[in-house]
């Protein structure tokens, strides 16, 4: 057993290369709507069961089914608004099911990533090939739906395995939203390809502040300007990077999205200085300018125990 799991280096903060967002901008921001579908009855998994309250359970499957059928509709409606495109971390089956929903998000020239088939089906006990085969559906799936080529990953429900960051690599993508130890991009330890870790926060993801800490609205809205406001500020010295991940079940409830929207209109009035954007634009630009100069800077501290992920040199 390894005393961690290796995929990046202890990588201090201060004293980093200097990060400038395109336009001089000093902080990257993106949204992540998370359309996913849950399946009522799910095949049983002996790490864990799908449905908290057990299986099957026609509360929390009709809580998400609103989330497709209504929240999802208001919340395309307000980035709109506000001229921001999402980045939709998919349950791919949901291709199948509400084709509606991709047409719609197409249209919008917004981002698909993949969050696995089902967040009912786990990657606990999945054989490489079963995971490699997930991984190739979720590529061929997205881009025969809509011609897009997908660059980045979400495990399903946030379940993995010791090989997926090697497996998404080889298949290449970009970025994993998989790790949370930063607020600026890193680039992943695997065997092959150039994978960066985004930063994609917990902290301010609904399913956190709604569903675990049961926070208010406006509380929500109040974490994140100060969130925004903290990042902005740093942003000053090296560029980070702010993500907020939703669930329309969640954030368009009613009562939720006047407030919700408050703390969108604050962000984008400071468009002077953010770059408002998509996960993979955000990839793209990393792995193109500040990649290699990450890397010569991390073995410079001489703090990395060198190999990948899982394997210790």
């Amino acid at each position: 057993m390894l005393s961690d799991p290796n995929l990046y280096d202890y990588w201090p903060y201060a004293g980093r290369p200097k990060l400038v967002w395109p336009g001089g901008k000093k902080l990257a921001f993106w949204i992540a709507p998370n359309i996913e579908y849950y399946e009522y009855a799910p095949p049983a998994n002996p790490k864990r069961q799908a449905w908290p309250r057990g299986n099957p359970d026609i509360v929390g499957y009709s809580q998400r089914s609103w989330g497709n059928t209504i929240g999802h509709w208001r919340l395309m409606e307000l980035l709109d608004k506000y001229g921001m495109r999402g980045s939709i971390s998919l349950s791919i089956g949901l291709i199948d099911h509400h084709p509606e929903i991709i047409e719609a998000v197409a249209e919008r020239n917004w981002e698909f990533f993949s969050h696995g088939i089902y967040n009912t089906r786990f990657s606990y006990e999945m054989t490489e090939d079963q995971e490699r085969a997930v991984i190739r559906d979720s590529i061929e799936s997205v881009e025969r739906a809509t011609g897009q080529r997908i660059r980045g990953y979400l495990a399903p429900a946030l379940t993995h395995t010791e090989r997926t960051m090697d497996l998404i690599a080889e298949e290449d993508f970009w970025y994993t939203c998989d790790l949370f130890q930063d607020d600026q991009p890193q680039p992943v330890k695997t065997k092959s390809g150039k994978l960066i870790s985004l930063p994609y926060s917990l902290e301010v993801n609904d399913v956190i502040t709604y569903s675990v800490m049961g926070y208010t609205p406006d509380q929500y809205t109040d974490i994140l300007k100060r969130h925004f406001d903290q990042l902005l500020e740093e942003g000053e010295e090296s560029g980070t990077v702010m993500c907020i991940p939703l669930h329309a079940y969640l954030v368009s409830q009613p009562h939720r999205l006047r407030p919700f929207e408050e703390a969108l209109a604050y962000i984008a009035s400071h468009s002077d200085d953010v770059w408002i954007t998509t996960g993979q634009e955000i990839a793209d630009y990393f792995r193109n300018t500040y990649w290699d100069q990450s890397l010569m800077d991390i073995r410079a501290r001489g703090v990395t125990k060198g190999g990948s992920g899982f394997e210790i040199a």
